[in-house]
């Protein structure tokens, strides 16, 4: 007897092998990690922030690790230069749109001037970076991948958050619609919604053992999220492994949002 043939589904790929990757940010902490994971993916990443020095270290400690990285110095507040810098570079098909700030304060307590910083980094400049790199794209009839670097505030509230939160549910607003105008062109917007993550910016904060408790009674996990847990969602959606996934937000919240 014949064996019967059978036909098994091929995985796709999460390499990112040839792929030129752009992340905001990223001379430290969820946007270093960034950074570091697609170039071990594979893919050639370019980190843009303002501070000179710490991304161009960032992208040496890259390179001594035999991955391919270069600095870009910029504020990317400044749209005109964002988009002056995103013209004259080959396109990216991969964003980590990530450069993003808070200012925590009750909400009698909340400035002008902190709320406009608040935005100005959080959607406006995170909005027309993307919008920059998907005309690129566009332009050159190319596919891409933007990943919003959101937060699990982008679906819920908070106390001292109010700010933060409004942001971020702008930008998994503007995630969803861009969504729609790119999908005729191949380039997906997805939105990465993370807990708190124990960095050296945040450890100072969970010293406050009050804060620290009230923390990790709505993170169901019982802990707080380390920064190499939130390396293969961006990876995931980066690559062609998430080919059919555009508009959504992936939580790594650690079941915070479920209740």
């Amino acid at each position: 007897m014949s064996a019967t043939r059978i036909d098994l589904v091929k995985t796709p790929s999460f390499r990112l092998d040839g792929k030129r990757a752009l992340v905001t940010g990223g001379g430290r902490g969820i946007g270093l990690t960034a950074a570091s994971a697609l170039a071990e993916a594979g893919a050639q990443v370019t980190i843009a922030a303002r501070t000179r020095a710490e991304i161009e270290e960032a992208a040496a400690a890259i390179r001594e690790r035999g991955q391919r990285a270069e600095a870009l110095t910029l504020d990317v507040t400044d749209v005109e230069a964002a988009r002056s810098a995103i013209a004259q570079a080959e396109p990216f098909e991969i964003l980590v749109n990530n450069a993003g700030m808070n200012r925590p304060a009750y909400l009698p307590d909340v400035r002008v001037e902190d709320f406009d910083a608040i935005f100005a980094l959080n959607v406006r400049a995170a909005f027309f970076m993307a919008q920059a790199v998907a005309l690129r794209l566009i332009d050159a009839k190319m596919p891409g991948s933007i990943i919003n670097m959101s937060s699990q505030m982008g679906h819920v509230g908070a106390a001292r958050r109010t700010v933060y939160c409004a942001s971020k549910h702008a930008m998994e607003g503007f995630t969803k619609a861009m969504a729609i105008e790119l999908a005729p062109h191949n380039i997906r917007v997805n939105s990465v919604g993370p807990t708190f993550l124990e960095t050296p910016m945040t450890r100072p904060f969970f010293a406050n053992k009050a804060f620290r408790d009230e923390v990790l009674s709505k993170i169901k996990l019982g802990r707080l999220g380390q920064l190499e847990e939130i390396t293969g969602a961006i990876v995931f959606l980066a690559s062609d492994a998430s080919s059919l996934m555009t508009g959504s937000a992936l939580l790594l919240d650690g079941g915070w949002t479920a209740e």
